[in-house]
């Protein structure tokens, strides 16, 4: 790209074949690319919207209507997109569930705003309005929420998080899972996801899904001579591999004598032996490294009973610290009898075609496991990020107490009171506070176009519905308004307030670009940045 100067000189500025968009044919694209986004997951959302099939290049399928499995399996170029991505990836990191909604509120606002730059309104002042709109939006979120934290609270939760994905004849079942392994981990108000953890296990029906009083690892016992079953386990965790260490630099050992092999041969069993022997003077009857076993001292092992088992992941690690009791020991010389484990049982166990380890009957434990089960692999899949997302909001509500009436009706609420905050403002700010209201009113009219009914009448049912109480919502089953407060269908406020939150952000971002400027290295979309990809119909494409 170049430039003339005073004299007629060519200055050059930016290297050749650098693409750049300026002014409104960046803002348009820009907003084009969120709305197709917006519009690709958008029939996703609800217990009645559809699911997508999304294939690789090595022919793996991927089943799902959850809203940030579709859009991280899909291959996105266009940048403006991939910042709404980022928001559904915030969603599901800080809740675990709306992800679609939070994509879809950002795509409505870019669209709402395409209408106000139109009109000639400066991107700046939309920006100003959305964010007095999405602070104002909090306020109301904040008034309009229930302190409510109780069992019966957290299975409707749970169950309201599972609908319409894949999970319709078991969420009661599940539902009772993940509150109560949600429970059990709990630590003063709260609550680490990570110490749930979840095995998926395929060939047989979800209502068999079960929860484990302790941890299960995806392993075996390292030898068939050790102990299938130990009860009242002693277990010590250890950092420390048991085998004789490789140097770490290039050296050689030269032997001169046949005596001289023997005895370096000796050394190194002694060495081995010794670490074991160490394990035994604990007390410990099971023992977890995160590091190698020789097959030496695998056998010494068995030859006590000792139940077994290497290379153990970080994170089971860590749970199994948390169940038991255990501390982890970073050498085999602090390994003392204080630092172990309990479990009431430790056992080896095959479910299908999976060899597992059970750690169970711990005594007060807060890491647990969750056993999922599902007819083929695609079916517990889905399942899996179904509970994935319920674990996630029932979590939510633990820490915070609070919750919103589902179906639609905060998003109607906070409109309501959005369009008479609007009155109040001067200056064109005004119509930007506005259009977020309208934006916000897409939730509820996308519900209500997945089930099949016209959204003009139920916005308009809806919004005559909340001229009484902020509780009503569509029921999309029957197709009436319907309170959902007394129906149960509840979702945590933190759903809701990242959603609006990292939505108008992400907007005001992409409304305040005015120059696109893509390097050779890294080329924009074909056809000049309208696209992300190559889907025909008329849309600009994705992947």
């Amino acid at each position: 790209m170049a430039q003339l100067g005073g004299q007629g000189q060519q200055i050059i500025i930016l290297p050749e074949g650098t693409e750049r968009l300026l002014g409104r044919d960046a803002q348009r694209m820009n907003i084009m690319a969120g709305k197709a986004l917006a519009e690709t997951i958008r029939t996703t959302l609800g217990p009645k919207g559809m699911d997508k099939m999304l294939v690789d290049g090595l022919g793996d399928i991927v089943v799902t209507n959850d809203g940030v499995t579709i859009l991280k399996e899909m291959d996105i170029e266009h940048p403006a997109a991939k910042m709404l991505v980022e928001v559904a990836k915030t969603q599901e990191d800080e809740v675990g569930d709306g992800t679609t909604t939070a994509v879809i509120i950002a795509g409505e606002l870019l669209k709402k705003a395409e209408d106000l730059l139109e009109m000639e309104i400066h991107p700046t002042v939309i920006s100003m309005g959305y964010r007095k709109a999405a602070i104002k939006a909090q306020e109301i979120l904040d008034k309009i929420s229930i302190d409510a934290s109780d069992r019966d609270t957290l299975l409707s939760i749970a169950m309201t998080a599972m609908t319409g994905k894949g999970t319709e004849k078991a969420r009661k079942p599940l539902a009772e899972l993940i509150v109560k392994a949600v429970q059990m981990v709990e630590e003063d108000g709260y609550v680490d996801k990570d110490h749930i953890n979840i095995n998926r296990i395929q060939g047989a029906t979800v209502e068999e899904s079960q929860i484990v009083n302790g941890v299960v690892i995806d392993k075996g016992r390292l030898d068939p001579s050790m102990p299938k079953k130990v009860e009242n386990a002693k277990i010590a965790l250890l950092k420390y591999p048991i085998e004789v260490k490789s140097l770490e630099t290039d050296a050689k050992i030269k032997l001169t004598d046949p005596s001289q092999m023997a005895a370096f041969i000796e050394q190194e069993e002694n060495m081995i032996r010794d670490m074991v022997d160490k394990v035994i003077a604990s007390g410990a009857n099971v023992l977890f490294c995160q590091k190698g076993i020789d097959d030496l001292a695998q056998h010494y092992l068995a030859r006590e009973g000792i139940l077994a088992v290497k290379r153990v992941r970080k994170s089971d690690i860590e749970r199994l610290e948390k169940a038991t009791g255990a501390r982890v020991a970073t050498n085999l010389e602090d390994l003392q009898p204080e630092d172990l484990g309990i479990a009431g049982q430790v056992y080896e166990k095959k479910i299908f075609d999976e060899i597992l380890l059970f750690v169970e009957d711990c005594v007060d434990p807060k890491a647990v496991s969750i056993i999922l089960r599902g007819s083929t692999k695609h079916v517990a899949e889905e399942v899996e990020r179904a509970v994935d997302d319920a674990i996630g909001v029932v979590a939510a509500t633990v820490e915070d107490g609070k919750v919103v009436a589902g179906g639609g009706a905060p998003e109607i609420a906070i409109a309501k009171e959005l369009k008479d905050y609007a009155d109040t403002i001067s200056g064109r700010e005004q119509l930007a506070i506005a259009a977020f209201a309208a934006a916000l009113e897409v939730v509820p009219k996308t519900l209500a176009e997945n089930a099949g009914l016209d959204s003009i009448d139920a916005l308009v049912d809806l919004r005559a519905a909340h001229e009484k109480s902020p509780y009503m919502g569509l029921n999309v089953f029957t197709g009436d308004v319907t309170d959902m407060k007394k129906a149960g269908v509840i979702e945590p406020k933190r759903v809701k307030k990242q959603a609006i939150q990292s939505a108008a952000e992400a907007a005001e971002m992409i409304l305040r670009i005015d120059d696109m400027i893509a390097s050779t290295r890294t080329p924009m979309p074909e056809g000049g940045m309208e696209g992300m990809g190559g889907m025909p119909g008329g849309m600009p494409p994705m992947m």
